[in-house]
């Protein structure tokens, strides 16, 4: 089997037939998965104008809620689309859509809100008029084991993640085309995903996840001015923080990421996913995680475990 039929994504979630099936959260009501439609004249679909987010399912609860609700709703805030829903609102939706589905633990949640139909196919926000388009998909979705025994294969591209007054990213928004571009981009150059640097060149992000390196027993991430907030990112900052793990936001090159240890991605979906090469060039000398990779891992299901259980309780 050659490298390139290997290749795979750090959303590859392991094949659930129940997701055929599934009955998803539509403007206020819960319908079958095929009869779940939306308006070619949306917003959405027609301009990316929306804003989404991913949370993920775990002993009944969702985790780090509060934290992925503060950047949904200033995200739309930001952009002036109303939700139409308070927070417990959302949380209540979701919970609902979770319960029609059977699903209890191991799900992701992807929950998205468009600027809803327009009244001409136009660009200006104006034009939608009748209020948002409010979607909750929740399916079975664990990540398929690949992603940590072999990691992912990295490519850097051209294609940058800009300044904030062109589009911030920490818009978790629909218009993902920047992303998408670098995504091409690394398949085409034969790897699994991109590699982006910031404006100045120095190391970012990927098309999908947040990116961190591991040199001297130190764990380095970007600054954090052109990458999305990430909640996960954040969760593995602080418990760098409180386990005496040197952690530092800074800007680094390509020099220091490929001379690294280790390397891996933070995000709602995979956790932690280890790294195995950057442009061809392998990381670190392990196979799939690295030491300090496995052991954010643990302190990472640890902290999940502890707050799902506590909000379940």
């Amino acid at each position: 089997m050659s490298e390139q039929t290997l290749s795979h994504s750090t959303h590859d979630a392991q094949e659930d037939a129940r997701n055929r099936d599934i009955k998803i959260f539509l403007n206020g009501k819960i319908v079958p998965r095929s009869e779940a439609m939306v308006s070619v004249y949306d917003s959405g679909f027609m301009l990316g104008d929306g804003m989404w987010e991913g949370l993920r399912l775990y002993n009944g609860t969702w985790a780090f809620f509060d934290e992925h609700m503060d950047r949904f709703f200033n995200s739309c805030k930001a952009v002036s689309i109303d939700v139409g829903m308070t927070k417990d609102e959302v949380l209540q939706a979701l919970n609902d859509t979770a319960k029609a589905n059977g699903i209890t633990t191991d799900a992701h949640c992807r929950f998205m809100v468009t600027r809803g139909p327009k009244d001409k196919p136009f660009q200006h926000p104006g034009l939608s008029r009748s209020g948002p388009t409010v979607v909750a998909i929740v399916e079975h979705s664990k990540p398929v084991d690949s992603l940590t025994s072999r990691g992912i294969r990295l490519a850097t591209v051209p294609q940058v993640r800009g300044l904030p007054m062109s589009q911030d990213a920490k818009y978790n928004s629909h218009s993902k085309l920047n992303c998408v571009i670098a995504c091409l981009q690394a398949e085409q150059a034969g790897a699994d995903e991109a590699l982006m640097l910031d404006p100045h060149g120095f190391v970012n992000t990927t098309n999908a996840c947040n990116f961190f390196i591991v040199r001297r027993g130190e764990v380095w991430t970007s600054t954090g001015d052109y990458c999305m907030n990430g909640v996960t990112r954040q969760k593995v900052i602080d418990l760098c923080r409180a386990n005496d793990i040197p952690v530092f936001e800074k800007n680094y090159s390509l020099y220091e990421a490929y001379g690294a240890d280790e390397a891996f991605l933070t995000g709602t979906f995979g956790a932690q996913t280890p790294v195995a090469s950057i442009d061809g060039k392998k990381i670190g000398e392990h196979d799939g995680a690295g030491p300090m990779t496995r052991r954010l891992r643990e302190l990472y299901k640890e902290l999940v475990q502890r707050s799902t259980l506590k909000v379940a309780s």
